[in-house]
């Protein structure tokens, strides 16, 4: 049978991974496929550097749409990234229709909706395995393999650059700032970090699992998004004494209405660091590396690891994205896995819930003046909003940074008080952090983590 062609825009990283990976295991993946797959043409403004890396008779163009208007080529790897040309070339290459493979979380995440229309409407496929967690194939988990559960919580570190940030925090004792400047140093972070450290790029993530676990449209707009770049060592370190680490989770969960806490039924879709109990699996998970737990009704909990980047990783899961469309590229449109899991007029119009309807358990820092009645007062106020202790650990008083001037004020002893609570509305937390917040005794801003079980 004659080779499905294929064009690539984009020869960067990733697009030279997929590249090699596709020559050297071209016997394999046509044993598996049911004919071959070949790259035919490639997309690249530096035509000498994509000449260097590309076999003879492949044609290298500048100009993206050169690959999109050949009738021969039948899939577009979109490789470039963004949600400017990417977008427009994806949209024109499913309307000349052709299926389209890419790794661009960002596109899917805000255009998401938009563009599978678009393929539902021109009868093609477009596959996205390598927009979630590299090589770690958790999209076709979530949309195959997990079909029979109704899914119930996902809870990913799916960028690597601030696990690895984390990681080193933890292991050196060192601050943000000074883990920050060694991923970049090994290339773990780029030189503007901040999509990874702000926890953008992993909203990107969940935003798409969220859609394929619950059935709803992308909605990114609508989750919350809070990255590492205020955590402190200290909280590392306390953390770890009360059996937890720090990871950057995003987080999905399918909730039901509480009329006790006075909650509606909804999704919750955020991504923000978690206290993670030290003997799950998932807090265990070190430096660049990936990992997505998922929690299905009659499956229980699976957990899948791997490499979330890097070239061949994420070739990985393009090149099995290619050879899905390829089983599939004859097949009736209405036969195919929907791009979402479930069909279209299945999906659901759950809400997205807002940060401060979410429910959750917290860790909280306060750094007090060591004065008689201050743990009273604070407990007190958590008590007056319905919020129940878990643990509650004081350190020994110090004068570091005490309260106190050269002009003769005294000092101050302080210390801090660290409160683990048990789950809340976090609109009720955000109440409670203010009236603390407003005590004379409390010196510095709370430090609030959320605390995830995941149980």
């Amino acid at each position: 049978m004659k080779p499905i062609q294929v064009g690539l825009l984009g020869m960067g990283v990733v697009g030279s991974g997929t590249f090699n990976v596709l020559r050297r295991n071209q016997a394999e993946i046509k044993g598996r496929a049911g004919r071959g797959i070949v790259i035919t043409m490639v997309a690249e403004l530096d035509l000498a550097r994509a000449r260097a890396q590309v076999d003879e008779g492949v044609k290298v163009v500048s100009d993206a749409r050169e690959i999109i208007a050949n009738p021969d080529i039948d899939i577009v790897i979109e490789l470039i990234g963004g949600c400017g040309i990417a977008k427009t070339l994806v949209l024109e290459a499913i309307a000349a229709g052709k299926h389209v493979v890419t790794a661009n979380k960002a596109l899917l995440a805000v255009h998401g909706t938009e563009i599978f229309a678009a393929a539902s409407r021109h009868g093609v496929m477009v596959a996205f395995e390598a927009a979630v967690a590299g090589g770690i194939p958790i999209i076709k988990a979530l949309r195959e393999g997990l079909t029979a559960n109704s899914i119930e919580w996902i809870a990913g570190i799916i960028n690597g650059t601030t696990n690895f940030i984390l990681s080193e925090m933890r292991d050196k004792g060192v601050d943000f700032d000074v883990a920050l400047k060694e991923a970049q140093r090994l290339g773990y972070a780029e030189a503007d970090p901040t999509f990874d450290i702000e926890g953008v790029d992993a909203a990107h993530k969940a935003t798409i699992m969220c859609s394929i676990a619950f059935g709803i449209p992308v909605q990114f707009d609508k989750a919350y998004v809070e990255g590492i770049s205020q955590l402190g060592a200290q909280d590392i370190k306390y953390a770890e004494q009360l059996g937890y680490r720090i990871k950057l989770l995003g987080i999905t969960k399918r909730r039901q209405a509480n009329s006790s806490l006075g909650t509606k039924a909804g999704i919750e879709l955020r991504v923000h660091p978690c206290l993670v109990p030290t003997r799950r699996l998932i807090a265990n998970v070190e430096g660049a590396m990936n990992a997505v737990m998922v929690q299905g009704d009659a499956v229980g909990t699976t957990l899948y690891y791997g490499k979330g980047a890097g070239s061949e990783p994420t070739a990985s899961a393009v090149i099995a994205d290619l050879v899905d469309i390829t089983r599939l590229h004859t097949a009736d449109a209405a036969q195919r896995v929907p791009h979402l899991a479930f069909q279209p007029n299945a999906m659901s119009d759950l809400p997205v819930l807002a940060m401060s309807e979410v429910i959750t358990s917290y860790y909280l820092r306060l750094r007090v003046a060591d004065e008689t009645g201050v743990l009273a007062k604070v407990t007190g106020i958590l008590a007056s909003a319905g919020i129940s202790i878990d643990a509650v650990l004081q350190r020994e008083a110090d004068e570091v940074g005490a309260v106190g001037s050269p002009g003769g004020k005294p000092f101050v002893a302080q210390t801090d008080v660290i409160i683990l609570t048990h789950d809340c509305v976090e609109a009720e937390m955000n109440s409670a952090i203010a009236q603390m917040q407003a005590l004379p005794s409390v010196l510095e801003p709370i430090t609030r983590i959320r605390k995830e079980e995941l149980a």
